[in-house]
Formats: C-alpha cells, structure tokens, sequence
C-alpha cells in the first residue's frame, strides 16, 4: 500500500517544500556563543572587536555549509529566518544579562529592531550563499 504522504517525484516549480524549523532553531542558537565567549574568558583574551568578527565568521560559516552542504530546502527562507531568531535570542541575553546599551523604552525598541533586522539581513545574504552552494553541488541524488 504506497503511502499517500510520500512525494511521488521531484517537487515541481510551483511546489514549496517546508521550511525546517528544527534548523531555523539550531542556527540561530548559535547566539548563545556570544555570551559563551564572554563568560569563558576569550573575550578577555581576545578583545570586544575580535571575538566579536571571529564569532560572526564563525557563524556565517556554519549557516552558509550547514544549509548549502546539507541541502536544506529553502535556504534563502531557513536562513532569514535563522537570522531572526539569532537577533531575538541576542537581544535577549544582552538584556538578561545587562550586557547592551544601557536604554530604556522607545530607544530600547528601536535598538532591539535595529539588531534583529540587521541579524535578519545577514542570515538573507548567508541564505543567498548557501543557495549558490547548493546549485553548484549539482541535483539532489
């Protein structure tokens, strides 16, 4: 008896596979490094500035393989939204852990927006590298 979920061929142009959300979580956590660093000493060690382009490299890179390599469906989508949740969960913490500018009400809105937007943008751009990683890996086998 086939199963009448299972895809019966290769999804066609008007077709959208679902995003995943397990991966849109698991990437955008990657914002928990930030505090890890801080709390570990490597920022210390290393300087504000440099842990900070170290962590955003490292970031980036992980975004860009894990869902180009993996072949996740909707990359520019998986990663924008990755972004988002990557924004919230740093402007969370900054405010759990007193660590972001030091302001209140309306400045307070507009600088959290400010970071999930630019967080948002940068999860857009690293979706845009993963597609092409996925494109240039040739068809799904």
């Amino acid at each position: 008896m086939p199963d009448r979920y299972a895809p019966v061929g290769p999804p066609g142009p008007g077709s959208r596979e679902p995003v995943s959300w397990p991966v849109v979580l698991g990437l955008g956590a990657l914002a928990l490094l930030f505090p890890l660093a801080e709390l570990s000493g490597v920022t210390g060690i290393l300087g504000a500035a440099p842990t900070a382009l170290l962590l955003v490299g490292l970031v980036a890179v992980v975004w860009i393989g894990g869902i180009g390599l993996g072949r996740v469906p909707r990359p520019v989508l998986t990663a924008t939204l990755a972004g988002v949740v990557f924004g919230v969960v740093l402007v969370a913490l900054s405010r759990a852990l007193g660590t972001g500018p030091d302001v209140d009400g309306a400045s307070a809105v507009g600088v959290a927006a400010f970071e999930i937007g630019r967080s948002a943008a940068l999860g857009a751009l690293a979706g845009l590298l993963a597609a092409a990683v996925q494109r240039n890996r040739g068809p799904r086998r």
